[in-house]
């Protein structure tokens, strides 16, 4: 037992033994002292292991890219030759002609301004129709709104292949059959319900408060949706254009069977030039890897958009 030590003025001190013993819990560490040492080199070998398995997913990922990119910078003898990897080691092979051969081919040219003009007005139909669409049923009171919003969502299941063969012989009837117009009408149709979907769910967010105030300024619907709902819908708006985009960019099973076989996209085109690999693969390869290249730079210039639109919603 320790006793208390006298101090002046006849006052008595804890012994510092006492004073100075910590107070713990029982069963808990003391504070201050963290992991402990084997928790830590853990935690840190396995930041590093995680940071070099995402960057090999990483690479594998680009490698088909990387590859794509290397051929079409080879001649046609080369690429026949050896593989593509050749290059670091003989990067004299490293040549432009083949993007010159490219310019001058009026198939893949065709299909590159085919592909434009089936893609831009699709996506901008999509949007703009899916935008006032979902405005109406997230703001609006008509009746049986729910329902129709039901069965907007319902289409969401239909697939593609369904529709085929009736909507083949409706373009046939009213003669816009292997057109530009029917692919466009194709690809709206069957973007609308998505869009709606996203869409509405996105405006229903917004606080009613802000929809009230601006009815009490004096703003009519339009008014109300072109000022308030489409600035504060922009992530949203940018994300379906990039989905919408991707989507009617890489394309195929509808433009196959309802463009203009003359004048198809640049996916059908690419598909028949590969029934003659031997003979063209220096116009194949650039040809592929610029049908790749367009919708990935679409995607990195509204990359932004695109990531604030899918974590809407996420954080209250």
């Amino acid at each position: 037992m320790t006793l208390d030590e006298p101090v002046a003025g006849g006052a008595l001190r804890p012994a510092a033994g006492r004073a100075g013993r910590a107070r713990t819990a029982p069963g808990r560490a003391p504070a201050g002292t963290g992991r402990s040492l084997p928790a830590r080199i853990a935690g840190r070998v396995g930041g590093g292991a995680v940071r070099a398995v995402l960057v090999l997913v990483g690479l594998f990922w680009l490698m088909p890219t990387i590859g794509l990119l290397l051929s079409s910078l080879r001649g046609a003898d080369d690429i026949a030759a050896s593989g593509w990897w050749q290059v670091f080691t003989k990067p004299s092979q490293l040549t432009l002609e083949n993007y010159a051969n490219l310019l001058d081919n009026d198939a893949i040219t065709h299909s590159l301004l085919s592909t434009v003009l089936i893609t831009v007005p699709s996506t901008l139909l999509v949007v703009v129709i899916g935008s006032f669409a979902a405005y109406a049923f997230a703001w609006l009171d008509f009746p049986g709104r729910d329902g129709w919003f039901i069965g907007v969502v319902a289409l969401l299941v239909v697939p593609v292949q369904v529709a085929l063969i009736p909507v083949s012989r409706l373009f046939g009837a009213i003669g816009i059959f292997e057109t530009t117009l029917g692919v466009i009408l194709f690809h709206v149709a069957f973007g609308l319900p998505f869009a709606v979907f996203l869409l509405r769910n996105f405006f229903a967010e917004i606080p009613r408060e802000l929809l009230e105030a601006a009815r009490l300024d004096g703003a009519g619907e339009i008014r109300l949706f072109t000022r308030v709902v489409l600035p504060l819908g922009g992530p949203a708006i940018a994300s379906l254009g990039i989905f919408q985009f991707l989507w009617v960019w890489n394309d195929m099973l509808v433009a196959l069977v309802f463009a203009d076989s003359k004048n198809p996209p640049i996916t059908v085109a690419l598909q028949q030039q590969v029934r003659q690999f031997g003979n063209n693969v220096d116009v194949l390869a650039p040809g592929a890897f610029l049908s790749m290249v367009i919708p990935l730079a679409v995607f990195f210039a509204f990359q932004r958009q695109f990531v604030s639109g899918v974590l809407a919603g996420a954080v209250k």
